[in-house]
């Protein structure tokens, strides 16, 4: 049984879970509108700013007429704003109050050669990070089928025991209690307990 296969599963995983709704179809002409309305700016002045004839200005904003990427680009300048920000939808309002809580020794487990993951926060879907608590079983890099390595970010904090952080491009690290590390993820890595018992670690990885 190998590791990089089951741990960067964990993370598919996560991912395939966490699904996102599909993007509504930019509506320009409102987009537009919207814009210059926060700014405070009649037709006439933004038209002015943007160096565009009002008229022209007017037909964006009513659907009457497609704008050149020329006419987009000033549109953009007169708006104190970059091209591609015409095109972005403002977010949608949410509701931030989702909370999780992981009784001790509650979370779900998945067990590997070289660790046992327990996964936090389980009950949230469409989760930005994927936290979860790790026995370190492995004492040598000779356990791993070559390098872990995924897309994100990670984040890495000793409970308790001591470890060893083995990165692609580093030299290996020695982390006791209290020590942290954040890295890139698409770095190979690895880690393993130098304690006499199994180390524990926490670990958070981005899902974005």
């Amino acid at each position: 049984m190998t590791d990089q296969k089951p741990q960067g599963s964990i993370v598919r995983i996560a991912r395939e879970n966490g699904t996102q709704d599909s993007p509504e179809p930019l509506d320009l002409p409102s987009r537009v509108r919207e814009l210059r309305k926060s700014r405070g700016l009649t037709l006439e002045q933004a038209a002015t700013q943007a160096g565009l004839a009002r008229s022209t200005l007017s037909k964006i904003e009513n659907g009457l007429m497609s704008p050149t990427y020329e006419a987009l680009k000033k549109l953009a300048s007169g708006l104190e704003i970059s091209v591609p920000q015409l095109f972005t939808p403002p977010q949608r309002e949410k509701v931030n109050g989702r909370m999780a809580i992981t009784r001790f020794d509650e979370g779900s487990g998945q067990a590997t050669t070289t660790y046992e993951h327990e996964m936090l926060g389980g009950s949230l879907t469409k989760k930005q990070m994927l936290p979860y608590r790790a026995r370190v079983r492995a004492r040598s890099m000779d356990e791993f089928d070559g390098w872990v390595r995924h897309d994100g970010e990670e984040f890495l904090y000793v409970l308790t025991g001591v470890v060893r952080l083995y990165t692609e491009f580093y030299e290996p690290v020695e982390m006791k209690r209290g020590d942290s590390a954040y890295y890139d993820a698409t770095m190979g890595h690895n880690v393993i307990s130098l304690s006499p018992e199994d180390a524990t670690i926490l670990w958070v990885t981005s899902l974005v």
